[in-house]
């Protein structure tokens, strides 16, 4: 398509007016076809776009030339011109045939919902890693879109046996594409190495992740539990940057939280590839928050498009609870007793009001502990520094002072939280019983 997402302004630029279409090929996938097309108006804005009208098209097949069929175009060409249309946007993702047919035919860019998300990407991000990573998914969704952009060269030059122009600058296009494509796959995975290393040196940390759909909350639960102050605006995608934050629990223990990019449906499957080293965050958790609006009318769906993402990165069987956020709401309030008994175990919040934060944190709590086991152990006179150690560092239950000098420490520690520590002391603890009496 010549839509070309690299020049696409910043919202702040002013909106687009924009067309949005879906298909309904099954008539009793209507609504869920009307949902879908109110969050690509809700993506369309974010993009910079003002959609000013929705169209639907039933089909029971997909035109594989222009997607919606001739008869739909020449509406959608008409709708075009009398309503001042800039750009028309596609819900389902076109092929780089449609997308051409379609632009030829209607007289206007066309997109379609994986070109807006990474549109949305590109300058959302802010880190060099997603702007690394959003720039390669980029280039690997334009790559096979690039013919026909130079083809005015090759009407104008180049005939029956001979190089046009237009060909010798469409291959050199791709030529340097699949070269930039190639060199942000090496320094992507220069990342991910360097980001391997150092969720190595935090091994020992508990680590929770926070995960869900976009905008259902993540980044202002994340704010409420830490005092984050990530960007949290009630916007598709409003962070792309895994964010880290030590919480402290009720008992005092320290964990790692961390807030993670947002799914959707339809995610592009060049976004979850090139974002693999941050959605490993989630698949190094001990633990995920599954955040969901329950303000959505349809939060249920959502719930189903992350889980399935989560399937995808391979972490669908990770320990998680599911937290049901802006519970304050009325039409939340009154669903909320079925919901509870449909997820057990899981926790009502509203993450604007503090509701239910506390019962999330000790949730948190009960699995951390899970993670460790009771020991008690013994320390010479001369072994003060190790003692120290566990009172800064572990969860100490309890300490007893026996007459010959030693002292008796009961702790709640994990195997590796062990480990560590007595690797900085340079001699392993001695473990005895329970102290009777």
């Amino acid at each position: 398509m010549a839509f070309d997402l690299s020049s696409s302004p910043a919202p702040s630029s002013g909106p687009r007016r924009a067309l949005a279409v879906g298909v309904v090929q099954d008539t009793r996938e209507r609504a869920v076809v009307e949902e879908h097309l109110q969050e690509l108006v809700q993506l369309a804005d974010t993009a910079g776009f003002e959609v000013v009208r929705s169209v639907t098209q039933e089909r029971r097949s997909i035109d594989p030339a222009t997607f919606i069929g001739s008869g739909k175009v020449e509406e959608i060409r008409q709708l075009a011109e009398d309503l001042e249309i800039e750009a028309v946007i596609f819900d389902d993702e076109l092929s780089p045939a449609q997308g051409r047919n379609l632009e030829k035919l209607i007289g206007k860019p066309v997109t379609d919902r994986t070109g807006i998300i990474l549109d949305i990407f590109a300058w959302r991000a802010r880190s060099r890693e997603a702007r690394v990573q959003v720039e390669l998914a980029r280039l690997q969704y334009l790559l096979p879109r690039l013919t026909g952009l130079w083809s005015h060269f090759t009407r104008q030059r180049g005939g029956v046996g001979m190089r046009g122009e237009g060909e010798t600058q469409l291959e050199m296009d791709r030529r340097m594409t699949k070269t930039r494509i190639a060199e942000l796959r090496r320094e992507l995975e220069e990342i991910r190495v360097q980001a391997i290393h150092r969720r190595q040196g935090r091994q020992d940390a508990y680590r929770v992740a926070l995960v869900g759909y976009t905008n259902a909350g993540k980044s202002t639960l994340m704010n409420a539990l830490t005092r984050a102050d990530v960007l949290a605006e009630n916007r598709l995608f409003a962070t792309l940057d895994a964010t880290m934050r030590s919480l402290e629990l009720p008992s005092g223990d320290t964990v790692v939280l961390t807030d993670t990019v947002g799914f959707i449906r339809k995610l592009p499957p060049t976004l979850v590839a090139s974002f693999r080293s941050t959605l490993d965050e989630v698949r190094d958790a001990h633990l995920l928050l599954h955040v969901v609006d329950l303000g959505h009318p349809a939060w249920d769906a959502q719930v189903e498009a992350t889980q399935a993402t989560l399937a995808e990165l391979g972490v669908q069987e990770r320990p998680t609870v599911m937290v049901f956020n802006q519970v304050d709401r009325p039409e939340a309030r009154g669903q909320l007793p079925r919901i509870m008994a449909a997820f057990p175990g899981s926790v009502a919040i509203s993450a604007r009001t503090g509701e239910g934060l506390q019962t999330l944190l000790e949730t948190i709590q009960t699995y951390h502990e899970r993670e460790r086991g009771d020991r008690w152990f013994r320390f010479g006179p001369e072994q003060h520094r190790a003692v120290s150690m566990l009172h800064g560092e572990a969860n100490v239950r309890e300490v007893l002072y026996e007459e010959t000098g030693h002292t008796l420490v009961h702790v709640r520690i994990s195997e590796k939280e062990l480990g560590r520590l007595q690797a900085a002391c340079g001699h392993p603890f001695e473990v005895v019983q329970e102290p009777s009496g």
